[in-house]
């Protein structure tokens, strides 16, 4: 196996300890500092890599995104682009080699609001500053480029009645601004998403051409107007010739479900037709072939009660520019690669149009896959312990890049060969190094009670041995679709480590990379084999002289904290939970979550009844910290409060002291995402775990009390 951390075998014990001492892990503040980066696109002559570097802001209070540009042969150091206190989002080149993205700064040429939407901004190839080209009142979202006639295809957000001009869109949002209006009138369902509310208005879908004039404008025409559910969430893709759009496109039919089809959009007349639509399945991530011929997407099976559906890899047939959706004629699809047992992400096609290059989970990693589209054949490219996303090839197809990370390391830029199975990929020059983890990482295995195969990523302090055994945090994933195999900055198992613990972040059913045979053992039934199965790899861990089996925690957000509340009801082994954005009553959250027509097809009466936690609480002996954002429209505020009335009610004594601990944040969502809050995040657990694992005093965080 290979390790993802900094080898550190011949470095004395002492030396090691005085590393983690003094690394960006052990101070919350330097870990909060670290650039992040994300995002990759690759300019069409080959030369230049552009990817986004996230830092804090002077006020250390937010993170903002500045371009820099990667050299691909890995000779020239990387060197930025860009420079806003707004920050930048990484968009995509024009032919000419025009860098486009998104940006919120305020547009020298045109002084006014500071806090106006994203414009649309063009940074030349050569010497220049970069210039907005183009600007709505809602924004710019989605941007594509047709790679020979240099088309951009955007979505904008517009009111409804609005019409095809900005100025009308900028008078109705006036109108309700000077009006101190914020009500929105939904007349179909979702009405918020993750986070954020829908409506009232919606994107539209507009095209334009960059003229050869320096400062000339990129004049936008409406191809799409007002739907009300159609471009949202939209995934486009444009052909090179720019004539034709594909798009996903949200459909809502009986019952208030929403599906996703696939249609083609004529981008000279607006004609829309549907390419793919079925109700028993969904079509996503399309991506056009180079000659325009073909749409690579993924087929999505969709879920019931009994059965967690599938994605599998297809292709199908574009069809003609100016066909008019007559709403019976779809094209068919052929599916590629269909003995394959992954589910890949968005394909990106070779330049010749003959395979696919796929990402998926897969055993604990994330390979880089190519799929020959003829045949079928798949071949893994990566063969390291790694994550790899954001796949770009040049031109000429000589060359792969992606950004690649691991639990035990950060995203990077890396150069790939397309063609060579299970390679080491070439590190390139990227904006900053990777910080050393204070640690090492070990695989760890076990067996279910079915004779399933399973397996965790184990992180330890380097000085964890049989005489200093490391007290135990079980992480367990969200999702519940997902597995451990890449860095995360809001989960950060170093953390943990620099303090002294070991983190076990197990796979157990549900997990994907391990095929759709084990995630069908936990379908429907979240408290039996995937409870069972992070108790085997809880106790193979424990056997391990280096962990400590006494001292103990369970934490989990999201799935991982429904995880968590049923092992609060189910067994008294952890000193401490950590329950973060926790799904707690089924039988509410069904119907109170933003996405509410996809968890009923799991949710089942019979489902809910015999797997949700509120059924086991008065058994929970836990002490448990509860954490709760309020926008969190995923997993609404009512599950943390329901969560805790129960607990407090039951565990209050007669002096009003209770183990428990809620930590609510007002303006937050799923995630924690403001770096003050994110380390009031971990200051507050690392307290709660110190008081209740390693018996400390409990010390209340200083911006806390």
């Amino acid at each position: 196996m290979t390790d993802l951390t900094t080898d550190t075998s011949d470095i004395p014990d002492t030396a090691r300890e005085a590393d983690a001492a003094t690394s960006p892990f052990a101070d919350l503040d330097a870990y909060q500092a670290l650039p992040r980066l994300g995002g990759l696109a690759l300019s069409p002559d080959g030369t230049r890599l552009v990817t986004g570097l996230q830092t804090l802001n002077p006020e250390a209070n937010r993170f903002v995104t500045a371009l820099w540009e990667v050299d691909p042969s890995g000779r020239r150091p990387a060197r930025r682009l860009t420079r806003s206190a707004k920050g930048e989002s990484l968009a995509t080149f024009t032919p000419d080699g025009t860098l486009l993205f998104t940006s919120a700064r305020p547009d020298p040429d045109a002084p006014g609001d500071d806090d106006g939407p994203a414009a649309l901004w063009a940074l030349p190839p050569g010497p220049g500053e970069a210039r907005v080209v183009a600007a709505r009142p809602g924004g710019i979202g989605v941007a594509c480029v047709a790679r020979d006639s240099g088309d951009v295809v955007v979505t904008s957000a517009t009111l409804p009645g609005a019409d095809d001009t900005a100025a009308s869109d900028e008078e109705r949002r006036k109108a309700r601004k000077d009006g101190k209006v914020t009500a929105i009138l939904h007349e179909a369902f979702p009405v918020r998403y993750w986070d954020g509310d829908l409506g009232p208005d919606a994107p539209r879908l507009l095209v334009g051409r960059l003229g050869d004039d320096d400062d000339a404008d990129l004049e936008l025409r409406q191809v799409v107007g007002h739907v009300r559910h159609g471009l949202r969430h939209a995934v486009v893709d444009v052909t090179a010739d720019g004539r034709t759009a594909v798009t996903t496109w949200d459909t809502i039919e009986g019952r208030a479900v929403s599906r996703f089809s696939l249609v083609s959009i004529d981008l000279a007349t607006g004609a829309r037709r549907t390419l793919l639509s079925d109700p028993d399945l969904e079509f996503e991530q399309p991506r056009i072939s180079p000659d325009g011929s073909t749409v690579a997407l993924q087929v999505y099976r969709r879920s019931t009660p009994d059965d967690p559906g599938d994605y599998r890899l297809a292709v199908a047939p574009l069809g003609r520019p100016g066909e008019v959706d007559n709403g019976s004629e779809h094209v068919t699809y052929r599916e590629v690669a269909p003995g394959w047992d992954r589910w890949s992400g968005r394909p990106v096609w070779t330049p010749d149009g003959r395979a696919l290059l796929v990402t998926a989970d897969s055993d604990g990693r994330a390979p880089v896959f190519r799929v020959d589209v003829a045949s079928g054949a798949v071949t893994q490219l990566t063969g390291d312990d790694a994550a790899y996303s954001d796949v770009v090839v040049s031109a000429d197809g000589r060359h792969v890049y992606a950004l690649r990370s691991a639990v035990g390391a950060p995203p990077a830029p890396v150069r790939l060969d397309p063609e060579t199975p299970h390679q080491t990929p070439v590190h390139l020059r990227g904006p900053v190094p990777a910080p050393v983890v204070p640690g090492r990482l070990e695989e760890v295995t076990a067996t279910g009670e079915d004779g399933t195969p399973l397996r965790a990523w184990l992180c330890l302090p380097d000085g964890a041995d049989e005489e200093r055994p490391a007290p135990l945090l079980l992480w367990i994933h969200g999702g519940p679709l997902g597995s451990w195999n890449a860095w995360s900055w809001r989960w950060n198992p170093w953390l943990a480590v620099a303090r002294g613990y070991a983190v076990l972040l197990p796979d157990p059913a549900l997990s994907t990379g391990y095929g759709i045979e084990f995630i069908r053992r936990g379908w429907g039934a979240w408290g039996d084999a995937p409870y069972s199965d992070l108790l085997a790899l809880t106790d193979a861990a424990e056997a391990r002289g280096d962990v400590d089996e006494t001292r103990t925690a369970a934490m989990g957000g999201s799935f991982g904290g429904y995880m968590a509340n049923w092992v609060g009801g189910h067994t008294d082994r952890f000193r401490a939970i950590v329950t973060h954005a926790s799904l707690y009553a089924l039988d509410q959250f069904a119907a109170t979550t933003d996405a509410a027509h996809y968890w009923e097809r799991e949710m089942s009466p019979e489902m809910t009844a015999h797997h949700s936690p509120h059924h086991h609480v008065d058994r929970w002996v836990t002490p448990t910290l509860v954490v709760h954002g309020d926008k969190d429209y995923r997993v609404p505020i009512g599950e943390a409060l329901r969560l805790w009335w129960d607990l407090a009610s039951k565990d209050t004594d007669e002096h009003g002291v209770m183990p428990h601990k809620f930590l609510y944040f007002p303006d937050e969502n799923h995630w924690i995402l403001t770096p003050n809050h994110s380390t009031l995040w971990y200051e507050t657990v690392f307290a709660f775990l110190a008081h209740h694992v390693l018996g400390q005093e409990w010390r209340t965080p200083e911006l806390l009390r």
